[in-house]
């Protein structure tokens, strides 16, 4: 199978999840006897460097005058082709915000199956299957996608990067697709964000808090706690419902997917849709005063306690141990 790469930029830079597309793609190439070629869309070909240090020896990079203004109608159709030119059978996006809106736009474009937010690929013979969570994260599915294209979302921090053991020699090719203004019919205007802050999506350590937290203010225990450990402030729903946090932060159904490698939940009961939005996380710390409290079921570690005790704790024998 060859394997169309997209990789997302920020600020000119391959983002985190462009790293874990890339192993992903070789993974399936390897599996199959095909290869792997990478896509940057309005970035440089110095972005693309970036991706040659996890293996990647082939990448379009694809620019437009009308570019600048940014629309998932108009990446979605410079993907589309793109796969045409290669003719290339697999399209892997990574599943944050902007790829979750890509990839429908682009199974449409291609007529092909779409596997959301997957969390292990497999080649089965010619097939390719795909695992991923159901049932606001209950049960695990393996589908296999049957069409010629094949569209696939990955959960972020699930498909760990790997860097070539050696360097290779890396191909930089320009792409113009054929744009209109019909694919700008709604564009970006501007993006703000709060800049020194770890994305939740990408982060490898987060420390979330919930109602149990009581006021917004107490929150600065959850940061103190985050900036020892060098991770991301994540929220629940019911605390971003209540405007005590923004919503770039609220991990669960309704807000974003997470899988870092430790997730501190603090306060939080653990409700369903929280749940789904972090289960997959790789070591899950509890911290509720409620012995009883569902987060329990699926941490690894609990503590039964008082968060307003626990976290100053926490907090300080972070900044021994690891010396933030």
């Amino acid at each position: 199978m060859k394997v169309l790469a997209y990789l997302e930029t920020l600020d000119g830079n391959l983002k985190k999840t462009a790293f874990e597309v890339i192993t992903a793609a070789h993974t399936i190439a390897q599996s199959s006897g095909g290869s792997v070629v990478g896509i940057i869309i309005g970035g440089t070909a110095d972005a693309a460097t970036q991706a040659s240090v996890y293996g990647l020896t082939d990448c379009l990079v694809a620019n437009h005058a009308l570019m600048a203004k940014q629309s998932t109608a108009a990446i979605a159709a410079t993907i589309a082709q793109a796969m045409a030119q290669e003719n290339a059978d697999v399209v892997l996006l990574p599943a944050t915000s902007t790829g979750k809106e890509i990839a429908p736009r682009l199974a449409v474009k291609l007529e092909a199956g779409l596997a959301p937010d997957a969390t292990a690929i497999e080649v089965v013979g010619n097939d390719l299957v795909v695992t991923h969570p159901i049932y606001a994260g209950k049960a695990r599915a393996k589908v296999k996608i049957l069409t010629a294209k094949k569209v696939v979302t990955l959960r972020p921090n699930v498909f760990t990067a790997k860097k070539a053991d050696a360097p290779t020699a890396f191909t930089t090719r320009e792409f113009t697709p054929t744009l209109t203004e019909s694919h700008f019919r709604a564009t970006v205007e501007s993006v703000a964000r709060t800049t020194g802050k770890l994305d939740v999506a990408e982060a490898d350590i987060i420390v979330s808090g919930g109602r149990g937290m009581k006021a917004p203010e107490n929150f600065a225990l959850i940061e103190d706690v985050a900036k020892a450990f060098g991770g991301a402030v994540g929220a629940s729903r019911a605390v971003v419902d209540a405007g005590w946090r923004p919503h770039s932060e609220q991990v669960g159904q309704t807000g974003k997917t997470v899988s870092p490698t430790l997730y501190i939940a603090c306060g939080i009961s653990g409700a369903v849709q929280h749940l789904a939005g972090m289960s997959s996380s790789k070591f899950i710390v509890a911290i509720n005063k409620d012995k009883d409290a569902p987060i329990f079921q699926i941490a690894d570690y609990g503590i039964v306690g008082d968060v307003f005790e626990v976290l100053p704790k926490l907090t300080q024998k972070a900044k021994e141990v690891i010396g933030h």
